[in-house]
């Protein structure tokens, strides 16, 4: 499998409209936007598939494996920036820091990454002036691209953060954040999901750690764990072809049943239907 790598802070590359994928299935070191220029049809990534037209936005994370499926000649957009770049700012650092645990986290939801109609909007007037100054490269065009950039990433920023509770925004204090996007990057990791390792990783008592959870998140801090860990299964129930077998070994329940009883529990039908269903509504949805 084709493996890329990229050597500068960032780059931007306009494409000629494609009939197909020119590099087949592969994968990156380093960060990588996509915006669809014009055309349709599917990204998959990851096992996962979406489809897609003009205006989407898709985030692939180092080390993701994607390729794009078209249907309609397309032409794509790529926005393609390292850690470099990602941490070059000393103006605003913390900023800096939060924006790149949520770039790392990214891949948890693939598809999209615009939810809100208003940022897509914005988007869609950020990119035509990003593709304008890339093709004239006017006097200042550098500082002007890198302004640009920064400006996306802050709303793709704000967009993924919608994975947080409600209670949770920009004035929330940095270390329940900082919590949100560690149990996010270990969701996969159950041993460190452990209140005892949550709050040693934070030097936060683990008898005041569950009050604090609260207080700043509005849910507890183990219904805040199963309540992502649901949304990440629904995501690969409808978009992926992984058995559910293995689905419940990758998010640490002890098997099969297991999950089953406890989305069943909180979604009111099991993994099963619930794909059916998820199938049934696009298919629908197409015709």
């Amino acid at each position: 499998m084709e493996q890329n790598h990229l050597r500068q802070p960032f780059e931007l590359v306009l494409k000629e409209y494609l009939d197909e994928c020119p590099r087949g299935l592969h994968k990156h070191t380093f960060f990588e936007l996509i915006y669809i220029v014009d055309g349709t049809g599917r990204q998959c990534i990851n096992d996962n598939e979406f489809s897609y037209k003009p205006g989407n936005v898709f985030l692939v994370a180092p080390n993701d494996t994607h390729i794009f499926k078209i249907d309609q000649p397309t032409q794509f957009f790529f926005i393609r920036f390292n850690n470099v770049f990602v941490k070059s700012s000393k103006k605003e650092y913390g900023l800096v820091q939060r924006l790149e645990a949520i770039l790392q986290n990214a891949h948890h939801e693939p598809g999209c990454i615009l939810k809100n109609d208003n940022d897509k909007n914005y988007v869609v007037q950020l990119m035509d002036i990003l593709i304008s100054e890339h093709l004239h490269q006017d006097v200042y065009h550098q500082e002007l691209i890198a302004q640009l950039v920064n400006t996306l990433l802050i709303i793709i920023a704000r967009n993924i953060t919608n994975t947080f509770p409600e209670k949770i925004d920009e004035t929330s204090e940095k270390k329940a954040i900082d919590i949100l996007q560690y149990i996010q990057a270990s969701i996969y990791f159950p041993e460190k999901l452990r209140a005892a390792q949550i709050s040693k990783h934070f030097g936060i008592a683990q008898t005041y750690l569950g009050s604090y959870f609260k207080k700043q998140a509005n849910e507890s801090l183990q219904q805040y764990i199963l309540n992502y860990k649901l949304k990440l299964i629904e995501n690969r129930l409808l978009h992926s072809n992984m058995r559910i077998t293995e689905i419940a070994d990758e998010f640490g329940f002890a098997d099969k049943s297991h999950l089953n009883r406890i989305f069943k529990k909180y979604r009111g039908t099991n993994p099963s239907e619930f794909k059916k269903k998820g199938i049934s509504d696009r298919q629908n949805a197409v015709i």
